[in-house]
């Protein structure tokens, strides 16, 4: 079981957050011009990088915020928690996310 600290509330078990997927998916800037490939690429295909990977995460059974983690995928280590709207400092990088200075 992971134990995830939650930027809001501290550490708690893995079993009190749900997953929300990879984060930092972009989505199509001109929604209404975006051609069906785009669209797919935006709503189906994800990394599933060996390493580094950005997720959304909430803690659904405590203060129901979003927030993201990057977690190592070999190790299941955090690596870095961070809240919505601000960028990593970890290592690595997801399709569609800026690059990290």
């Amino acid at each position: 079981m992971l134990r995830i600290p939650c930027p809001f509330c501290g550490i708690r078990d893995q079993v009190e957050f749900q997953f929300g997927g990879e984060g930092h998916i972009v989505r199509p800037e001109q929604p209404d011009q975006a051609s069906n490939a785009e669209w797919a690429d935006y709503l189906f295909y994800r990394e599933n990088p060996r390493g580094i990977h950005y997720e959304r995460w909430v803690h659904s059974y405590g203060c129901r915020q979003w927030f993201n983690l990057a977690r190592d995928t070999v190790t299941h280590e955090i690596v870095e928690v961070y809240r919505m709207g601000e960028q990593p400092r970890a290592p690595g990088r997801n399709k569609g996310q800026p690059a990290i200075d």
